[in-house]
Formats: C-alpha cells, structure tokens, sequence
C-alpha cells in the first residue's frame, strides 16, 4: 500500500508492505494513518513556522525560564547537541536567527536584533526540561524531519509491517528484507537520476539546492557555517546514509559545510557521506 500527504513542508509518501497477511487492506491503512499521526505531531511540537509550536515557546521563553518540555522535543533537542559536539560545532541548529535575518524563516512577535545563543547554551534536565542561558532561535528543520521519518518506522515495525518505507522529501528510510534501489537527482539537472546503489534497513537523507537560483545568491542559501555565521553557496549535492534518518538528516549539513566526508563524526555514527558535484 503506498499513501502520500503534504506534511513538514515537502510531501511525505509512506509505502507498507504485509506479504505475511497478518493485517488486511483496511487495519494496514489504519496503521498507515497512525504513522502518518506521529509525523503531524512531530510537525506540531517543532515547526519553527508556528508561532504557538512547542520550539517557538523555547524560543521566545527558554532564557527567561526552565520549561517542561515533550519527550520528542527533548530527545531531538538531546541528539542535536550530541551532532553538535561530534562535529566540533559544525552541526549547529541554533542559526535560525540568520535565516530570519535572510528573509527565509519568520520573525515571530517581531523579535528584535540581539546577540544569539546556540546550542552550547541550552541546557537539557532531565526529565524533559529545558533552559537557555541565552535568547536562542533554534531552527530543527531538518533533524525534526529526520526524526519524524524515524517515529513514522518505528509505529510500522512494531505493528508489525513486514517492509515498506518512509520518503518525506530527500529524507527516507526504509525497512525490511527487500532492498530499495537508491537515486539521487543530478545537481545541475535535477530530472536527471543518478543511481548510486541500494539500501537495505537503513536511512539517506540529501541536501542540495534543487529547482532553485539559490546557487548563485547567498542570501537566500538556506545552509548556514555557524562557525561564521554566513550562508554557504553550494551547488554540488550531499547525501548521508546511517542506521537512522535524524543522523543522515543532519550529517548532510556536516558533510556540505566542511566537505570532509572522512570527519570522524561520520565514524562516531556509523555514517557514510556521498558527494555528488
């Protein structure tokens, strides 16, 4: 059964496959319904987009007071910090506050220019709990996209779905004895598929500036060097494969800014970078 709904800006097309005939057409729609539940959710805790999402209140609040948080969003938030020092703070999700300034994200409660923090400073507490020791503009795009393609799995495998996948706009996963052959668009001709293989229970993410003019113009590039804090032209394409899609998610942004796809986070994490230019 293969189902498709606009979700986390992209569409998100969910195939599930029952050969075991444990569930009929109508309880495997059902358990595609609850996985497509559990992406609405993740989209609703941590839209940046929304002005009443959970991550908008720890944008607006966190400095000011410890909040309870989800257990999604503290475990996204949890893995995010654990990229960041993998990565030597390559990986930082806390640049949101550039992307605002480039016109790309929304200014919420029109929040005025300031000295931003980022993920060095928030402060996760367990359980579920979370503090700023600055005003921060954490943007989880991508890791939250990751990590809902993962939950969206994870409710499929325990039904249990024999194989299938989970494909939310360059960030899949897929599961099951049956391999998926993989391919990614040409960078510089995007109705150009390049095959680069198959993958068998594990996850790729990609990132590159696809149907875009972004190539040539910084200022709308939506990557950004938090070592700098500029926005990075790139016009190669940059796919990670991992066990699970938060890491690919977010090692693509690892492997674009330093175009290092030996980085010993990639080993930390089981990883493997692709670099098509």
């Amino acid at each position: 059964m293969i189902r498709c709904k606009p979700l986390l800006g992209t569409y998100v097309e969910i195939r599930a496959k029952n050969s075991s005939g444990i569930f009929n057409s109508f309880e495997l729609n059902e358990v595609i319904n609850e996985a497509f539940s559990a992406i609405e959710s993740v989209q609703s805790l941590m839209g940046f987009h929304n002005p009443d999402s959970e991550l908008s209140k720890i944008n607006e609040r966190a400095h000011i007071e410890t909040l309870a948080i989800h257990p999604w969003t503290f475990e996204v938030l949890r893995i995010a910090k654990e990229i960041h020092e993998a990565s030597s703070g390559i990986f930082d999700c806390g640049v949101g506050s550039k992307l605002v300034e480039a016109g790309l994200l929304p200014n919420h409660h029109a929040v005025p220019r300031q000295v931003w923090g980022g993920l060095t400073d928030l402060i996760l507490e367990k359980p579920n709990h979370v503090r700023s020791t600055k005003p921060v503009q954490i943007d989880l795009g991508g890791i939250a996209k990751g990590f809902a393609v993962d939950k969206a799995v994870e409710i499929l495998k325990a039904a249990p779905v024999d194989s299938g996948l989970v494909n939310a706009g360059g960030d899949m996963r897929v599961f099951g004895v049956e391999p998926h052959e993989l391919q990614i668009r040409s960078p510089s001709n995007p109705k150009e598929l390049i095959s680069i293989g198959s993958l068998q229970d594990g996850a790729i993410a990609s990132t590159s500036l696809y149907y875009s003019d972004t190539a040539s113009n910084s200022s709308r590039s939506p990557l950004v060097n938090p070592m700098n804090m500029e926005q990075i032209e790139f016009i190669d394409s940059y796919s990670v494969i991992a066990s699970e899609c938060i890491y690919a998610d977010a090692l693509t942004k690892v492997l674009a800014i330093s175009n290092n796809s030996s980085h010993p986070c990639f080993t930390q994490f089981s990883a493997h970078g692709i670099r098509i230019s």
